[in-house]
């Protein structure tokens, strides 16, 4: 992995960092990406990984892009992730959270949140946001926003787990908000814009309007309902 600054960020004050990556229903991605565009955030470093290990052939010409992470920021924020993927090895997903806590402490930043998927089988169309953190204490006031802690003992896989642990370890507040899911497949903008507004509660940041993430999952809902349709004919023997 390749680490790159481009420019020094123009902070105010004592910055928040918000950080996630892809995961189940690219919930973190959609929030990051949600973020970046409704604050106009810039980008101030650059992470560059070393794949894919593979170019596309399109029938005569091939295309390479190779997969990059950016650290971006706005007045008091610090946003990093989104895109595509994660890490694909354990050493370059502990040398990723690393270089986030070397940011966060560089910028004296003493709160990381990141957001992601928790797999249920509630279906709702506002769909609950679960949250855990760095500290007991720390969860007990967040709860007092109407969040729900998460319940029993389970594992947080990848960088959107892993990042509270290496807050944790360096005395950073650290606090995850996993938004429901039923389909691990499928874009979850509705698990997406709960997050956004839980995160509006906690940051007092106020975000663009999240008419958009409705728009989306309704175009998601109509495209499944439009393919089990076909499919239901199918069986049938019906189809056109």
């Amino acid at each position: 992995m390749h680490f790159e600054k481009l420019i020094e960020p123009d902070l105010k004050g004592v910055p928040i960092m918000i950080a996630a990556m892809q995961d189940m229903g690219n919930v973190g991605s959609i929030v990051i990406d949600f973020i970046n565009k409704a604050l106009n955030t810039r980008p101030f470093r650059v992470v560059y990984a070393h794949y894919p290990p593979y170019v596309v052939d399109k029938g005569g010409y091939i295309e390479f892009e190779q997969i990059r992470w950016e650290y971006r920021y706005a007045e008091r924020i610090i946003v990093f992730g989104g895109s595509l993927g994660q890490p694909e090895s354990s050493s370059d997903l502990y040398l990723l959270c690393q270089d986030v806590i070397d940011v966060a402490k560089m910028y004296s930043v003493q709160f990381i949140y990141t957001v992601g998927a928790f797999l249920t089988d509630r279906v709702s169309k506002s769909p609950r946001v679960l949250v855990t953190t760095t500290s007991p204490m720390l969860t007990d006031s967040i709860a007092k926003v109407g969040l729900y802690p998460t319940h029993g003992s389970s594992l947080i896989t990848g960088f959107n787990g892993l990042i509270l642990g290496f807050a944790k370890v360096n005395n950073i507040h650290g606090i995850g908000l996993y938004g429901e899911i039923d389909d691990p497949s499928i874009p979850q903008y509705r698990a997406a814009k709960s997050i956004i507004q839980a995160l509006e509660r906690l940051t007092y940041l106020r975000f663009d309007s999240l008419d958009e993430l409705d728009r989306l999952a309704e175009g998601v809902e109509e495209s499944i309902a439009r393919r089990r349709g076909r499919d239901k004919r199918r069986r049938w023997g019906r189809e056109e």
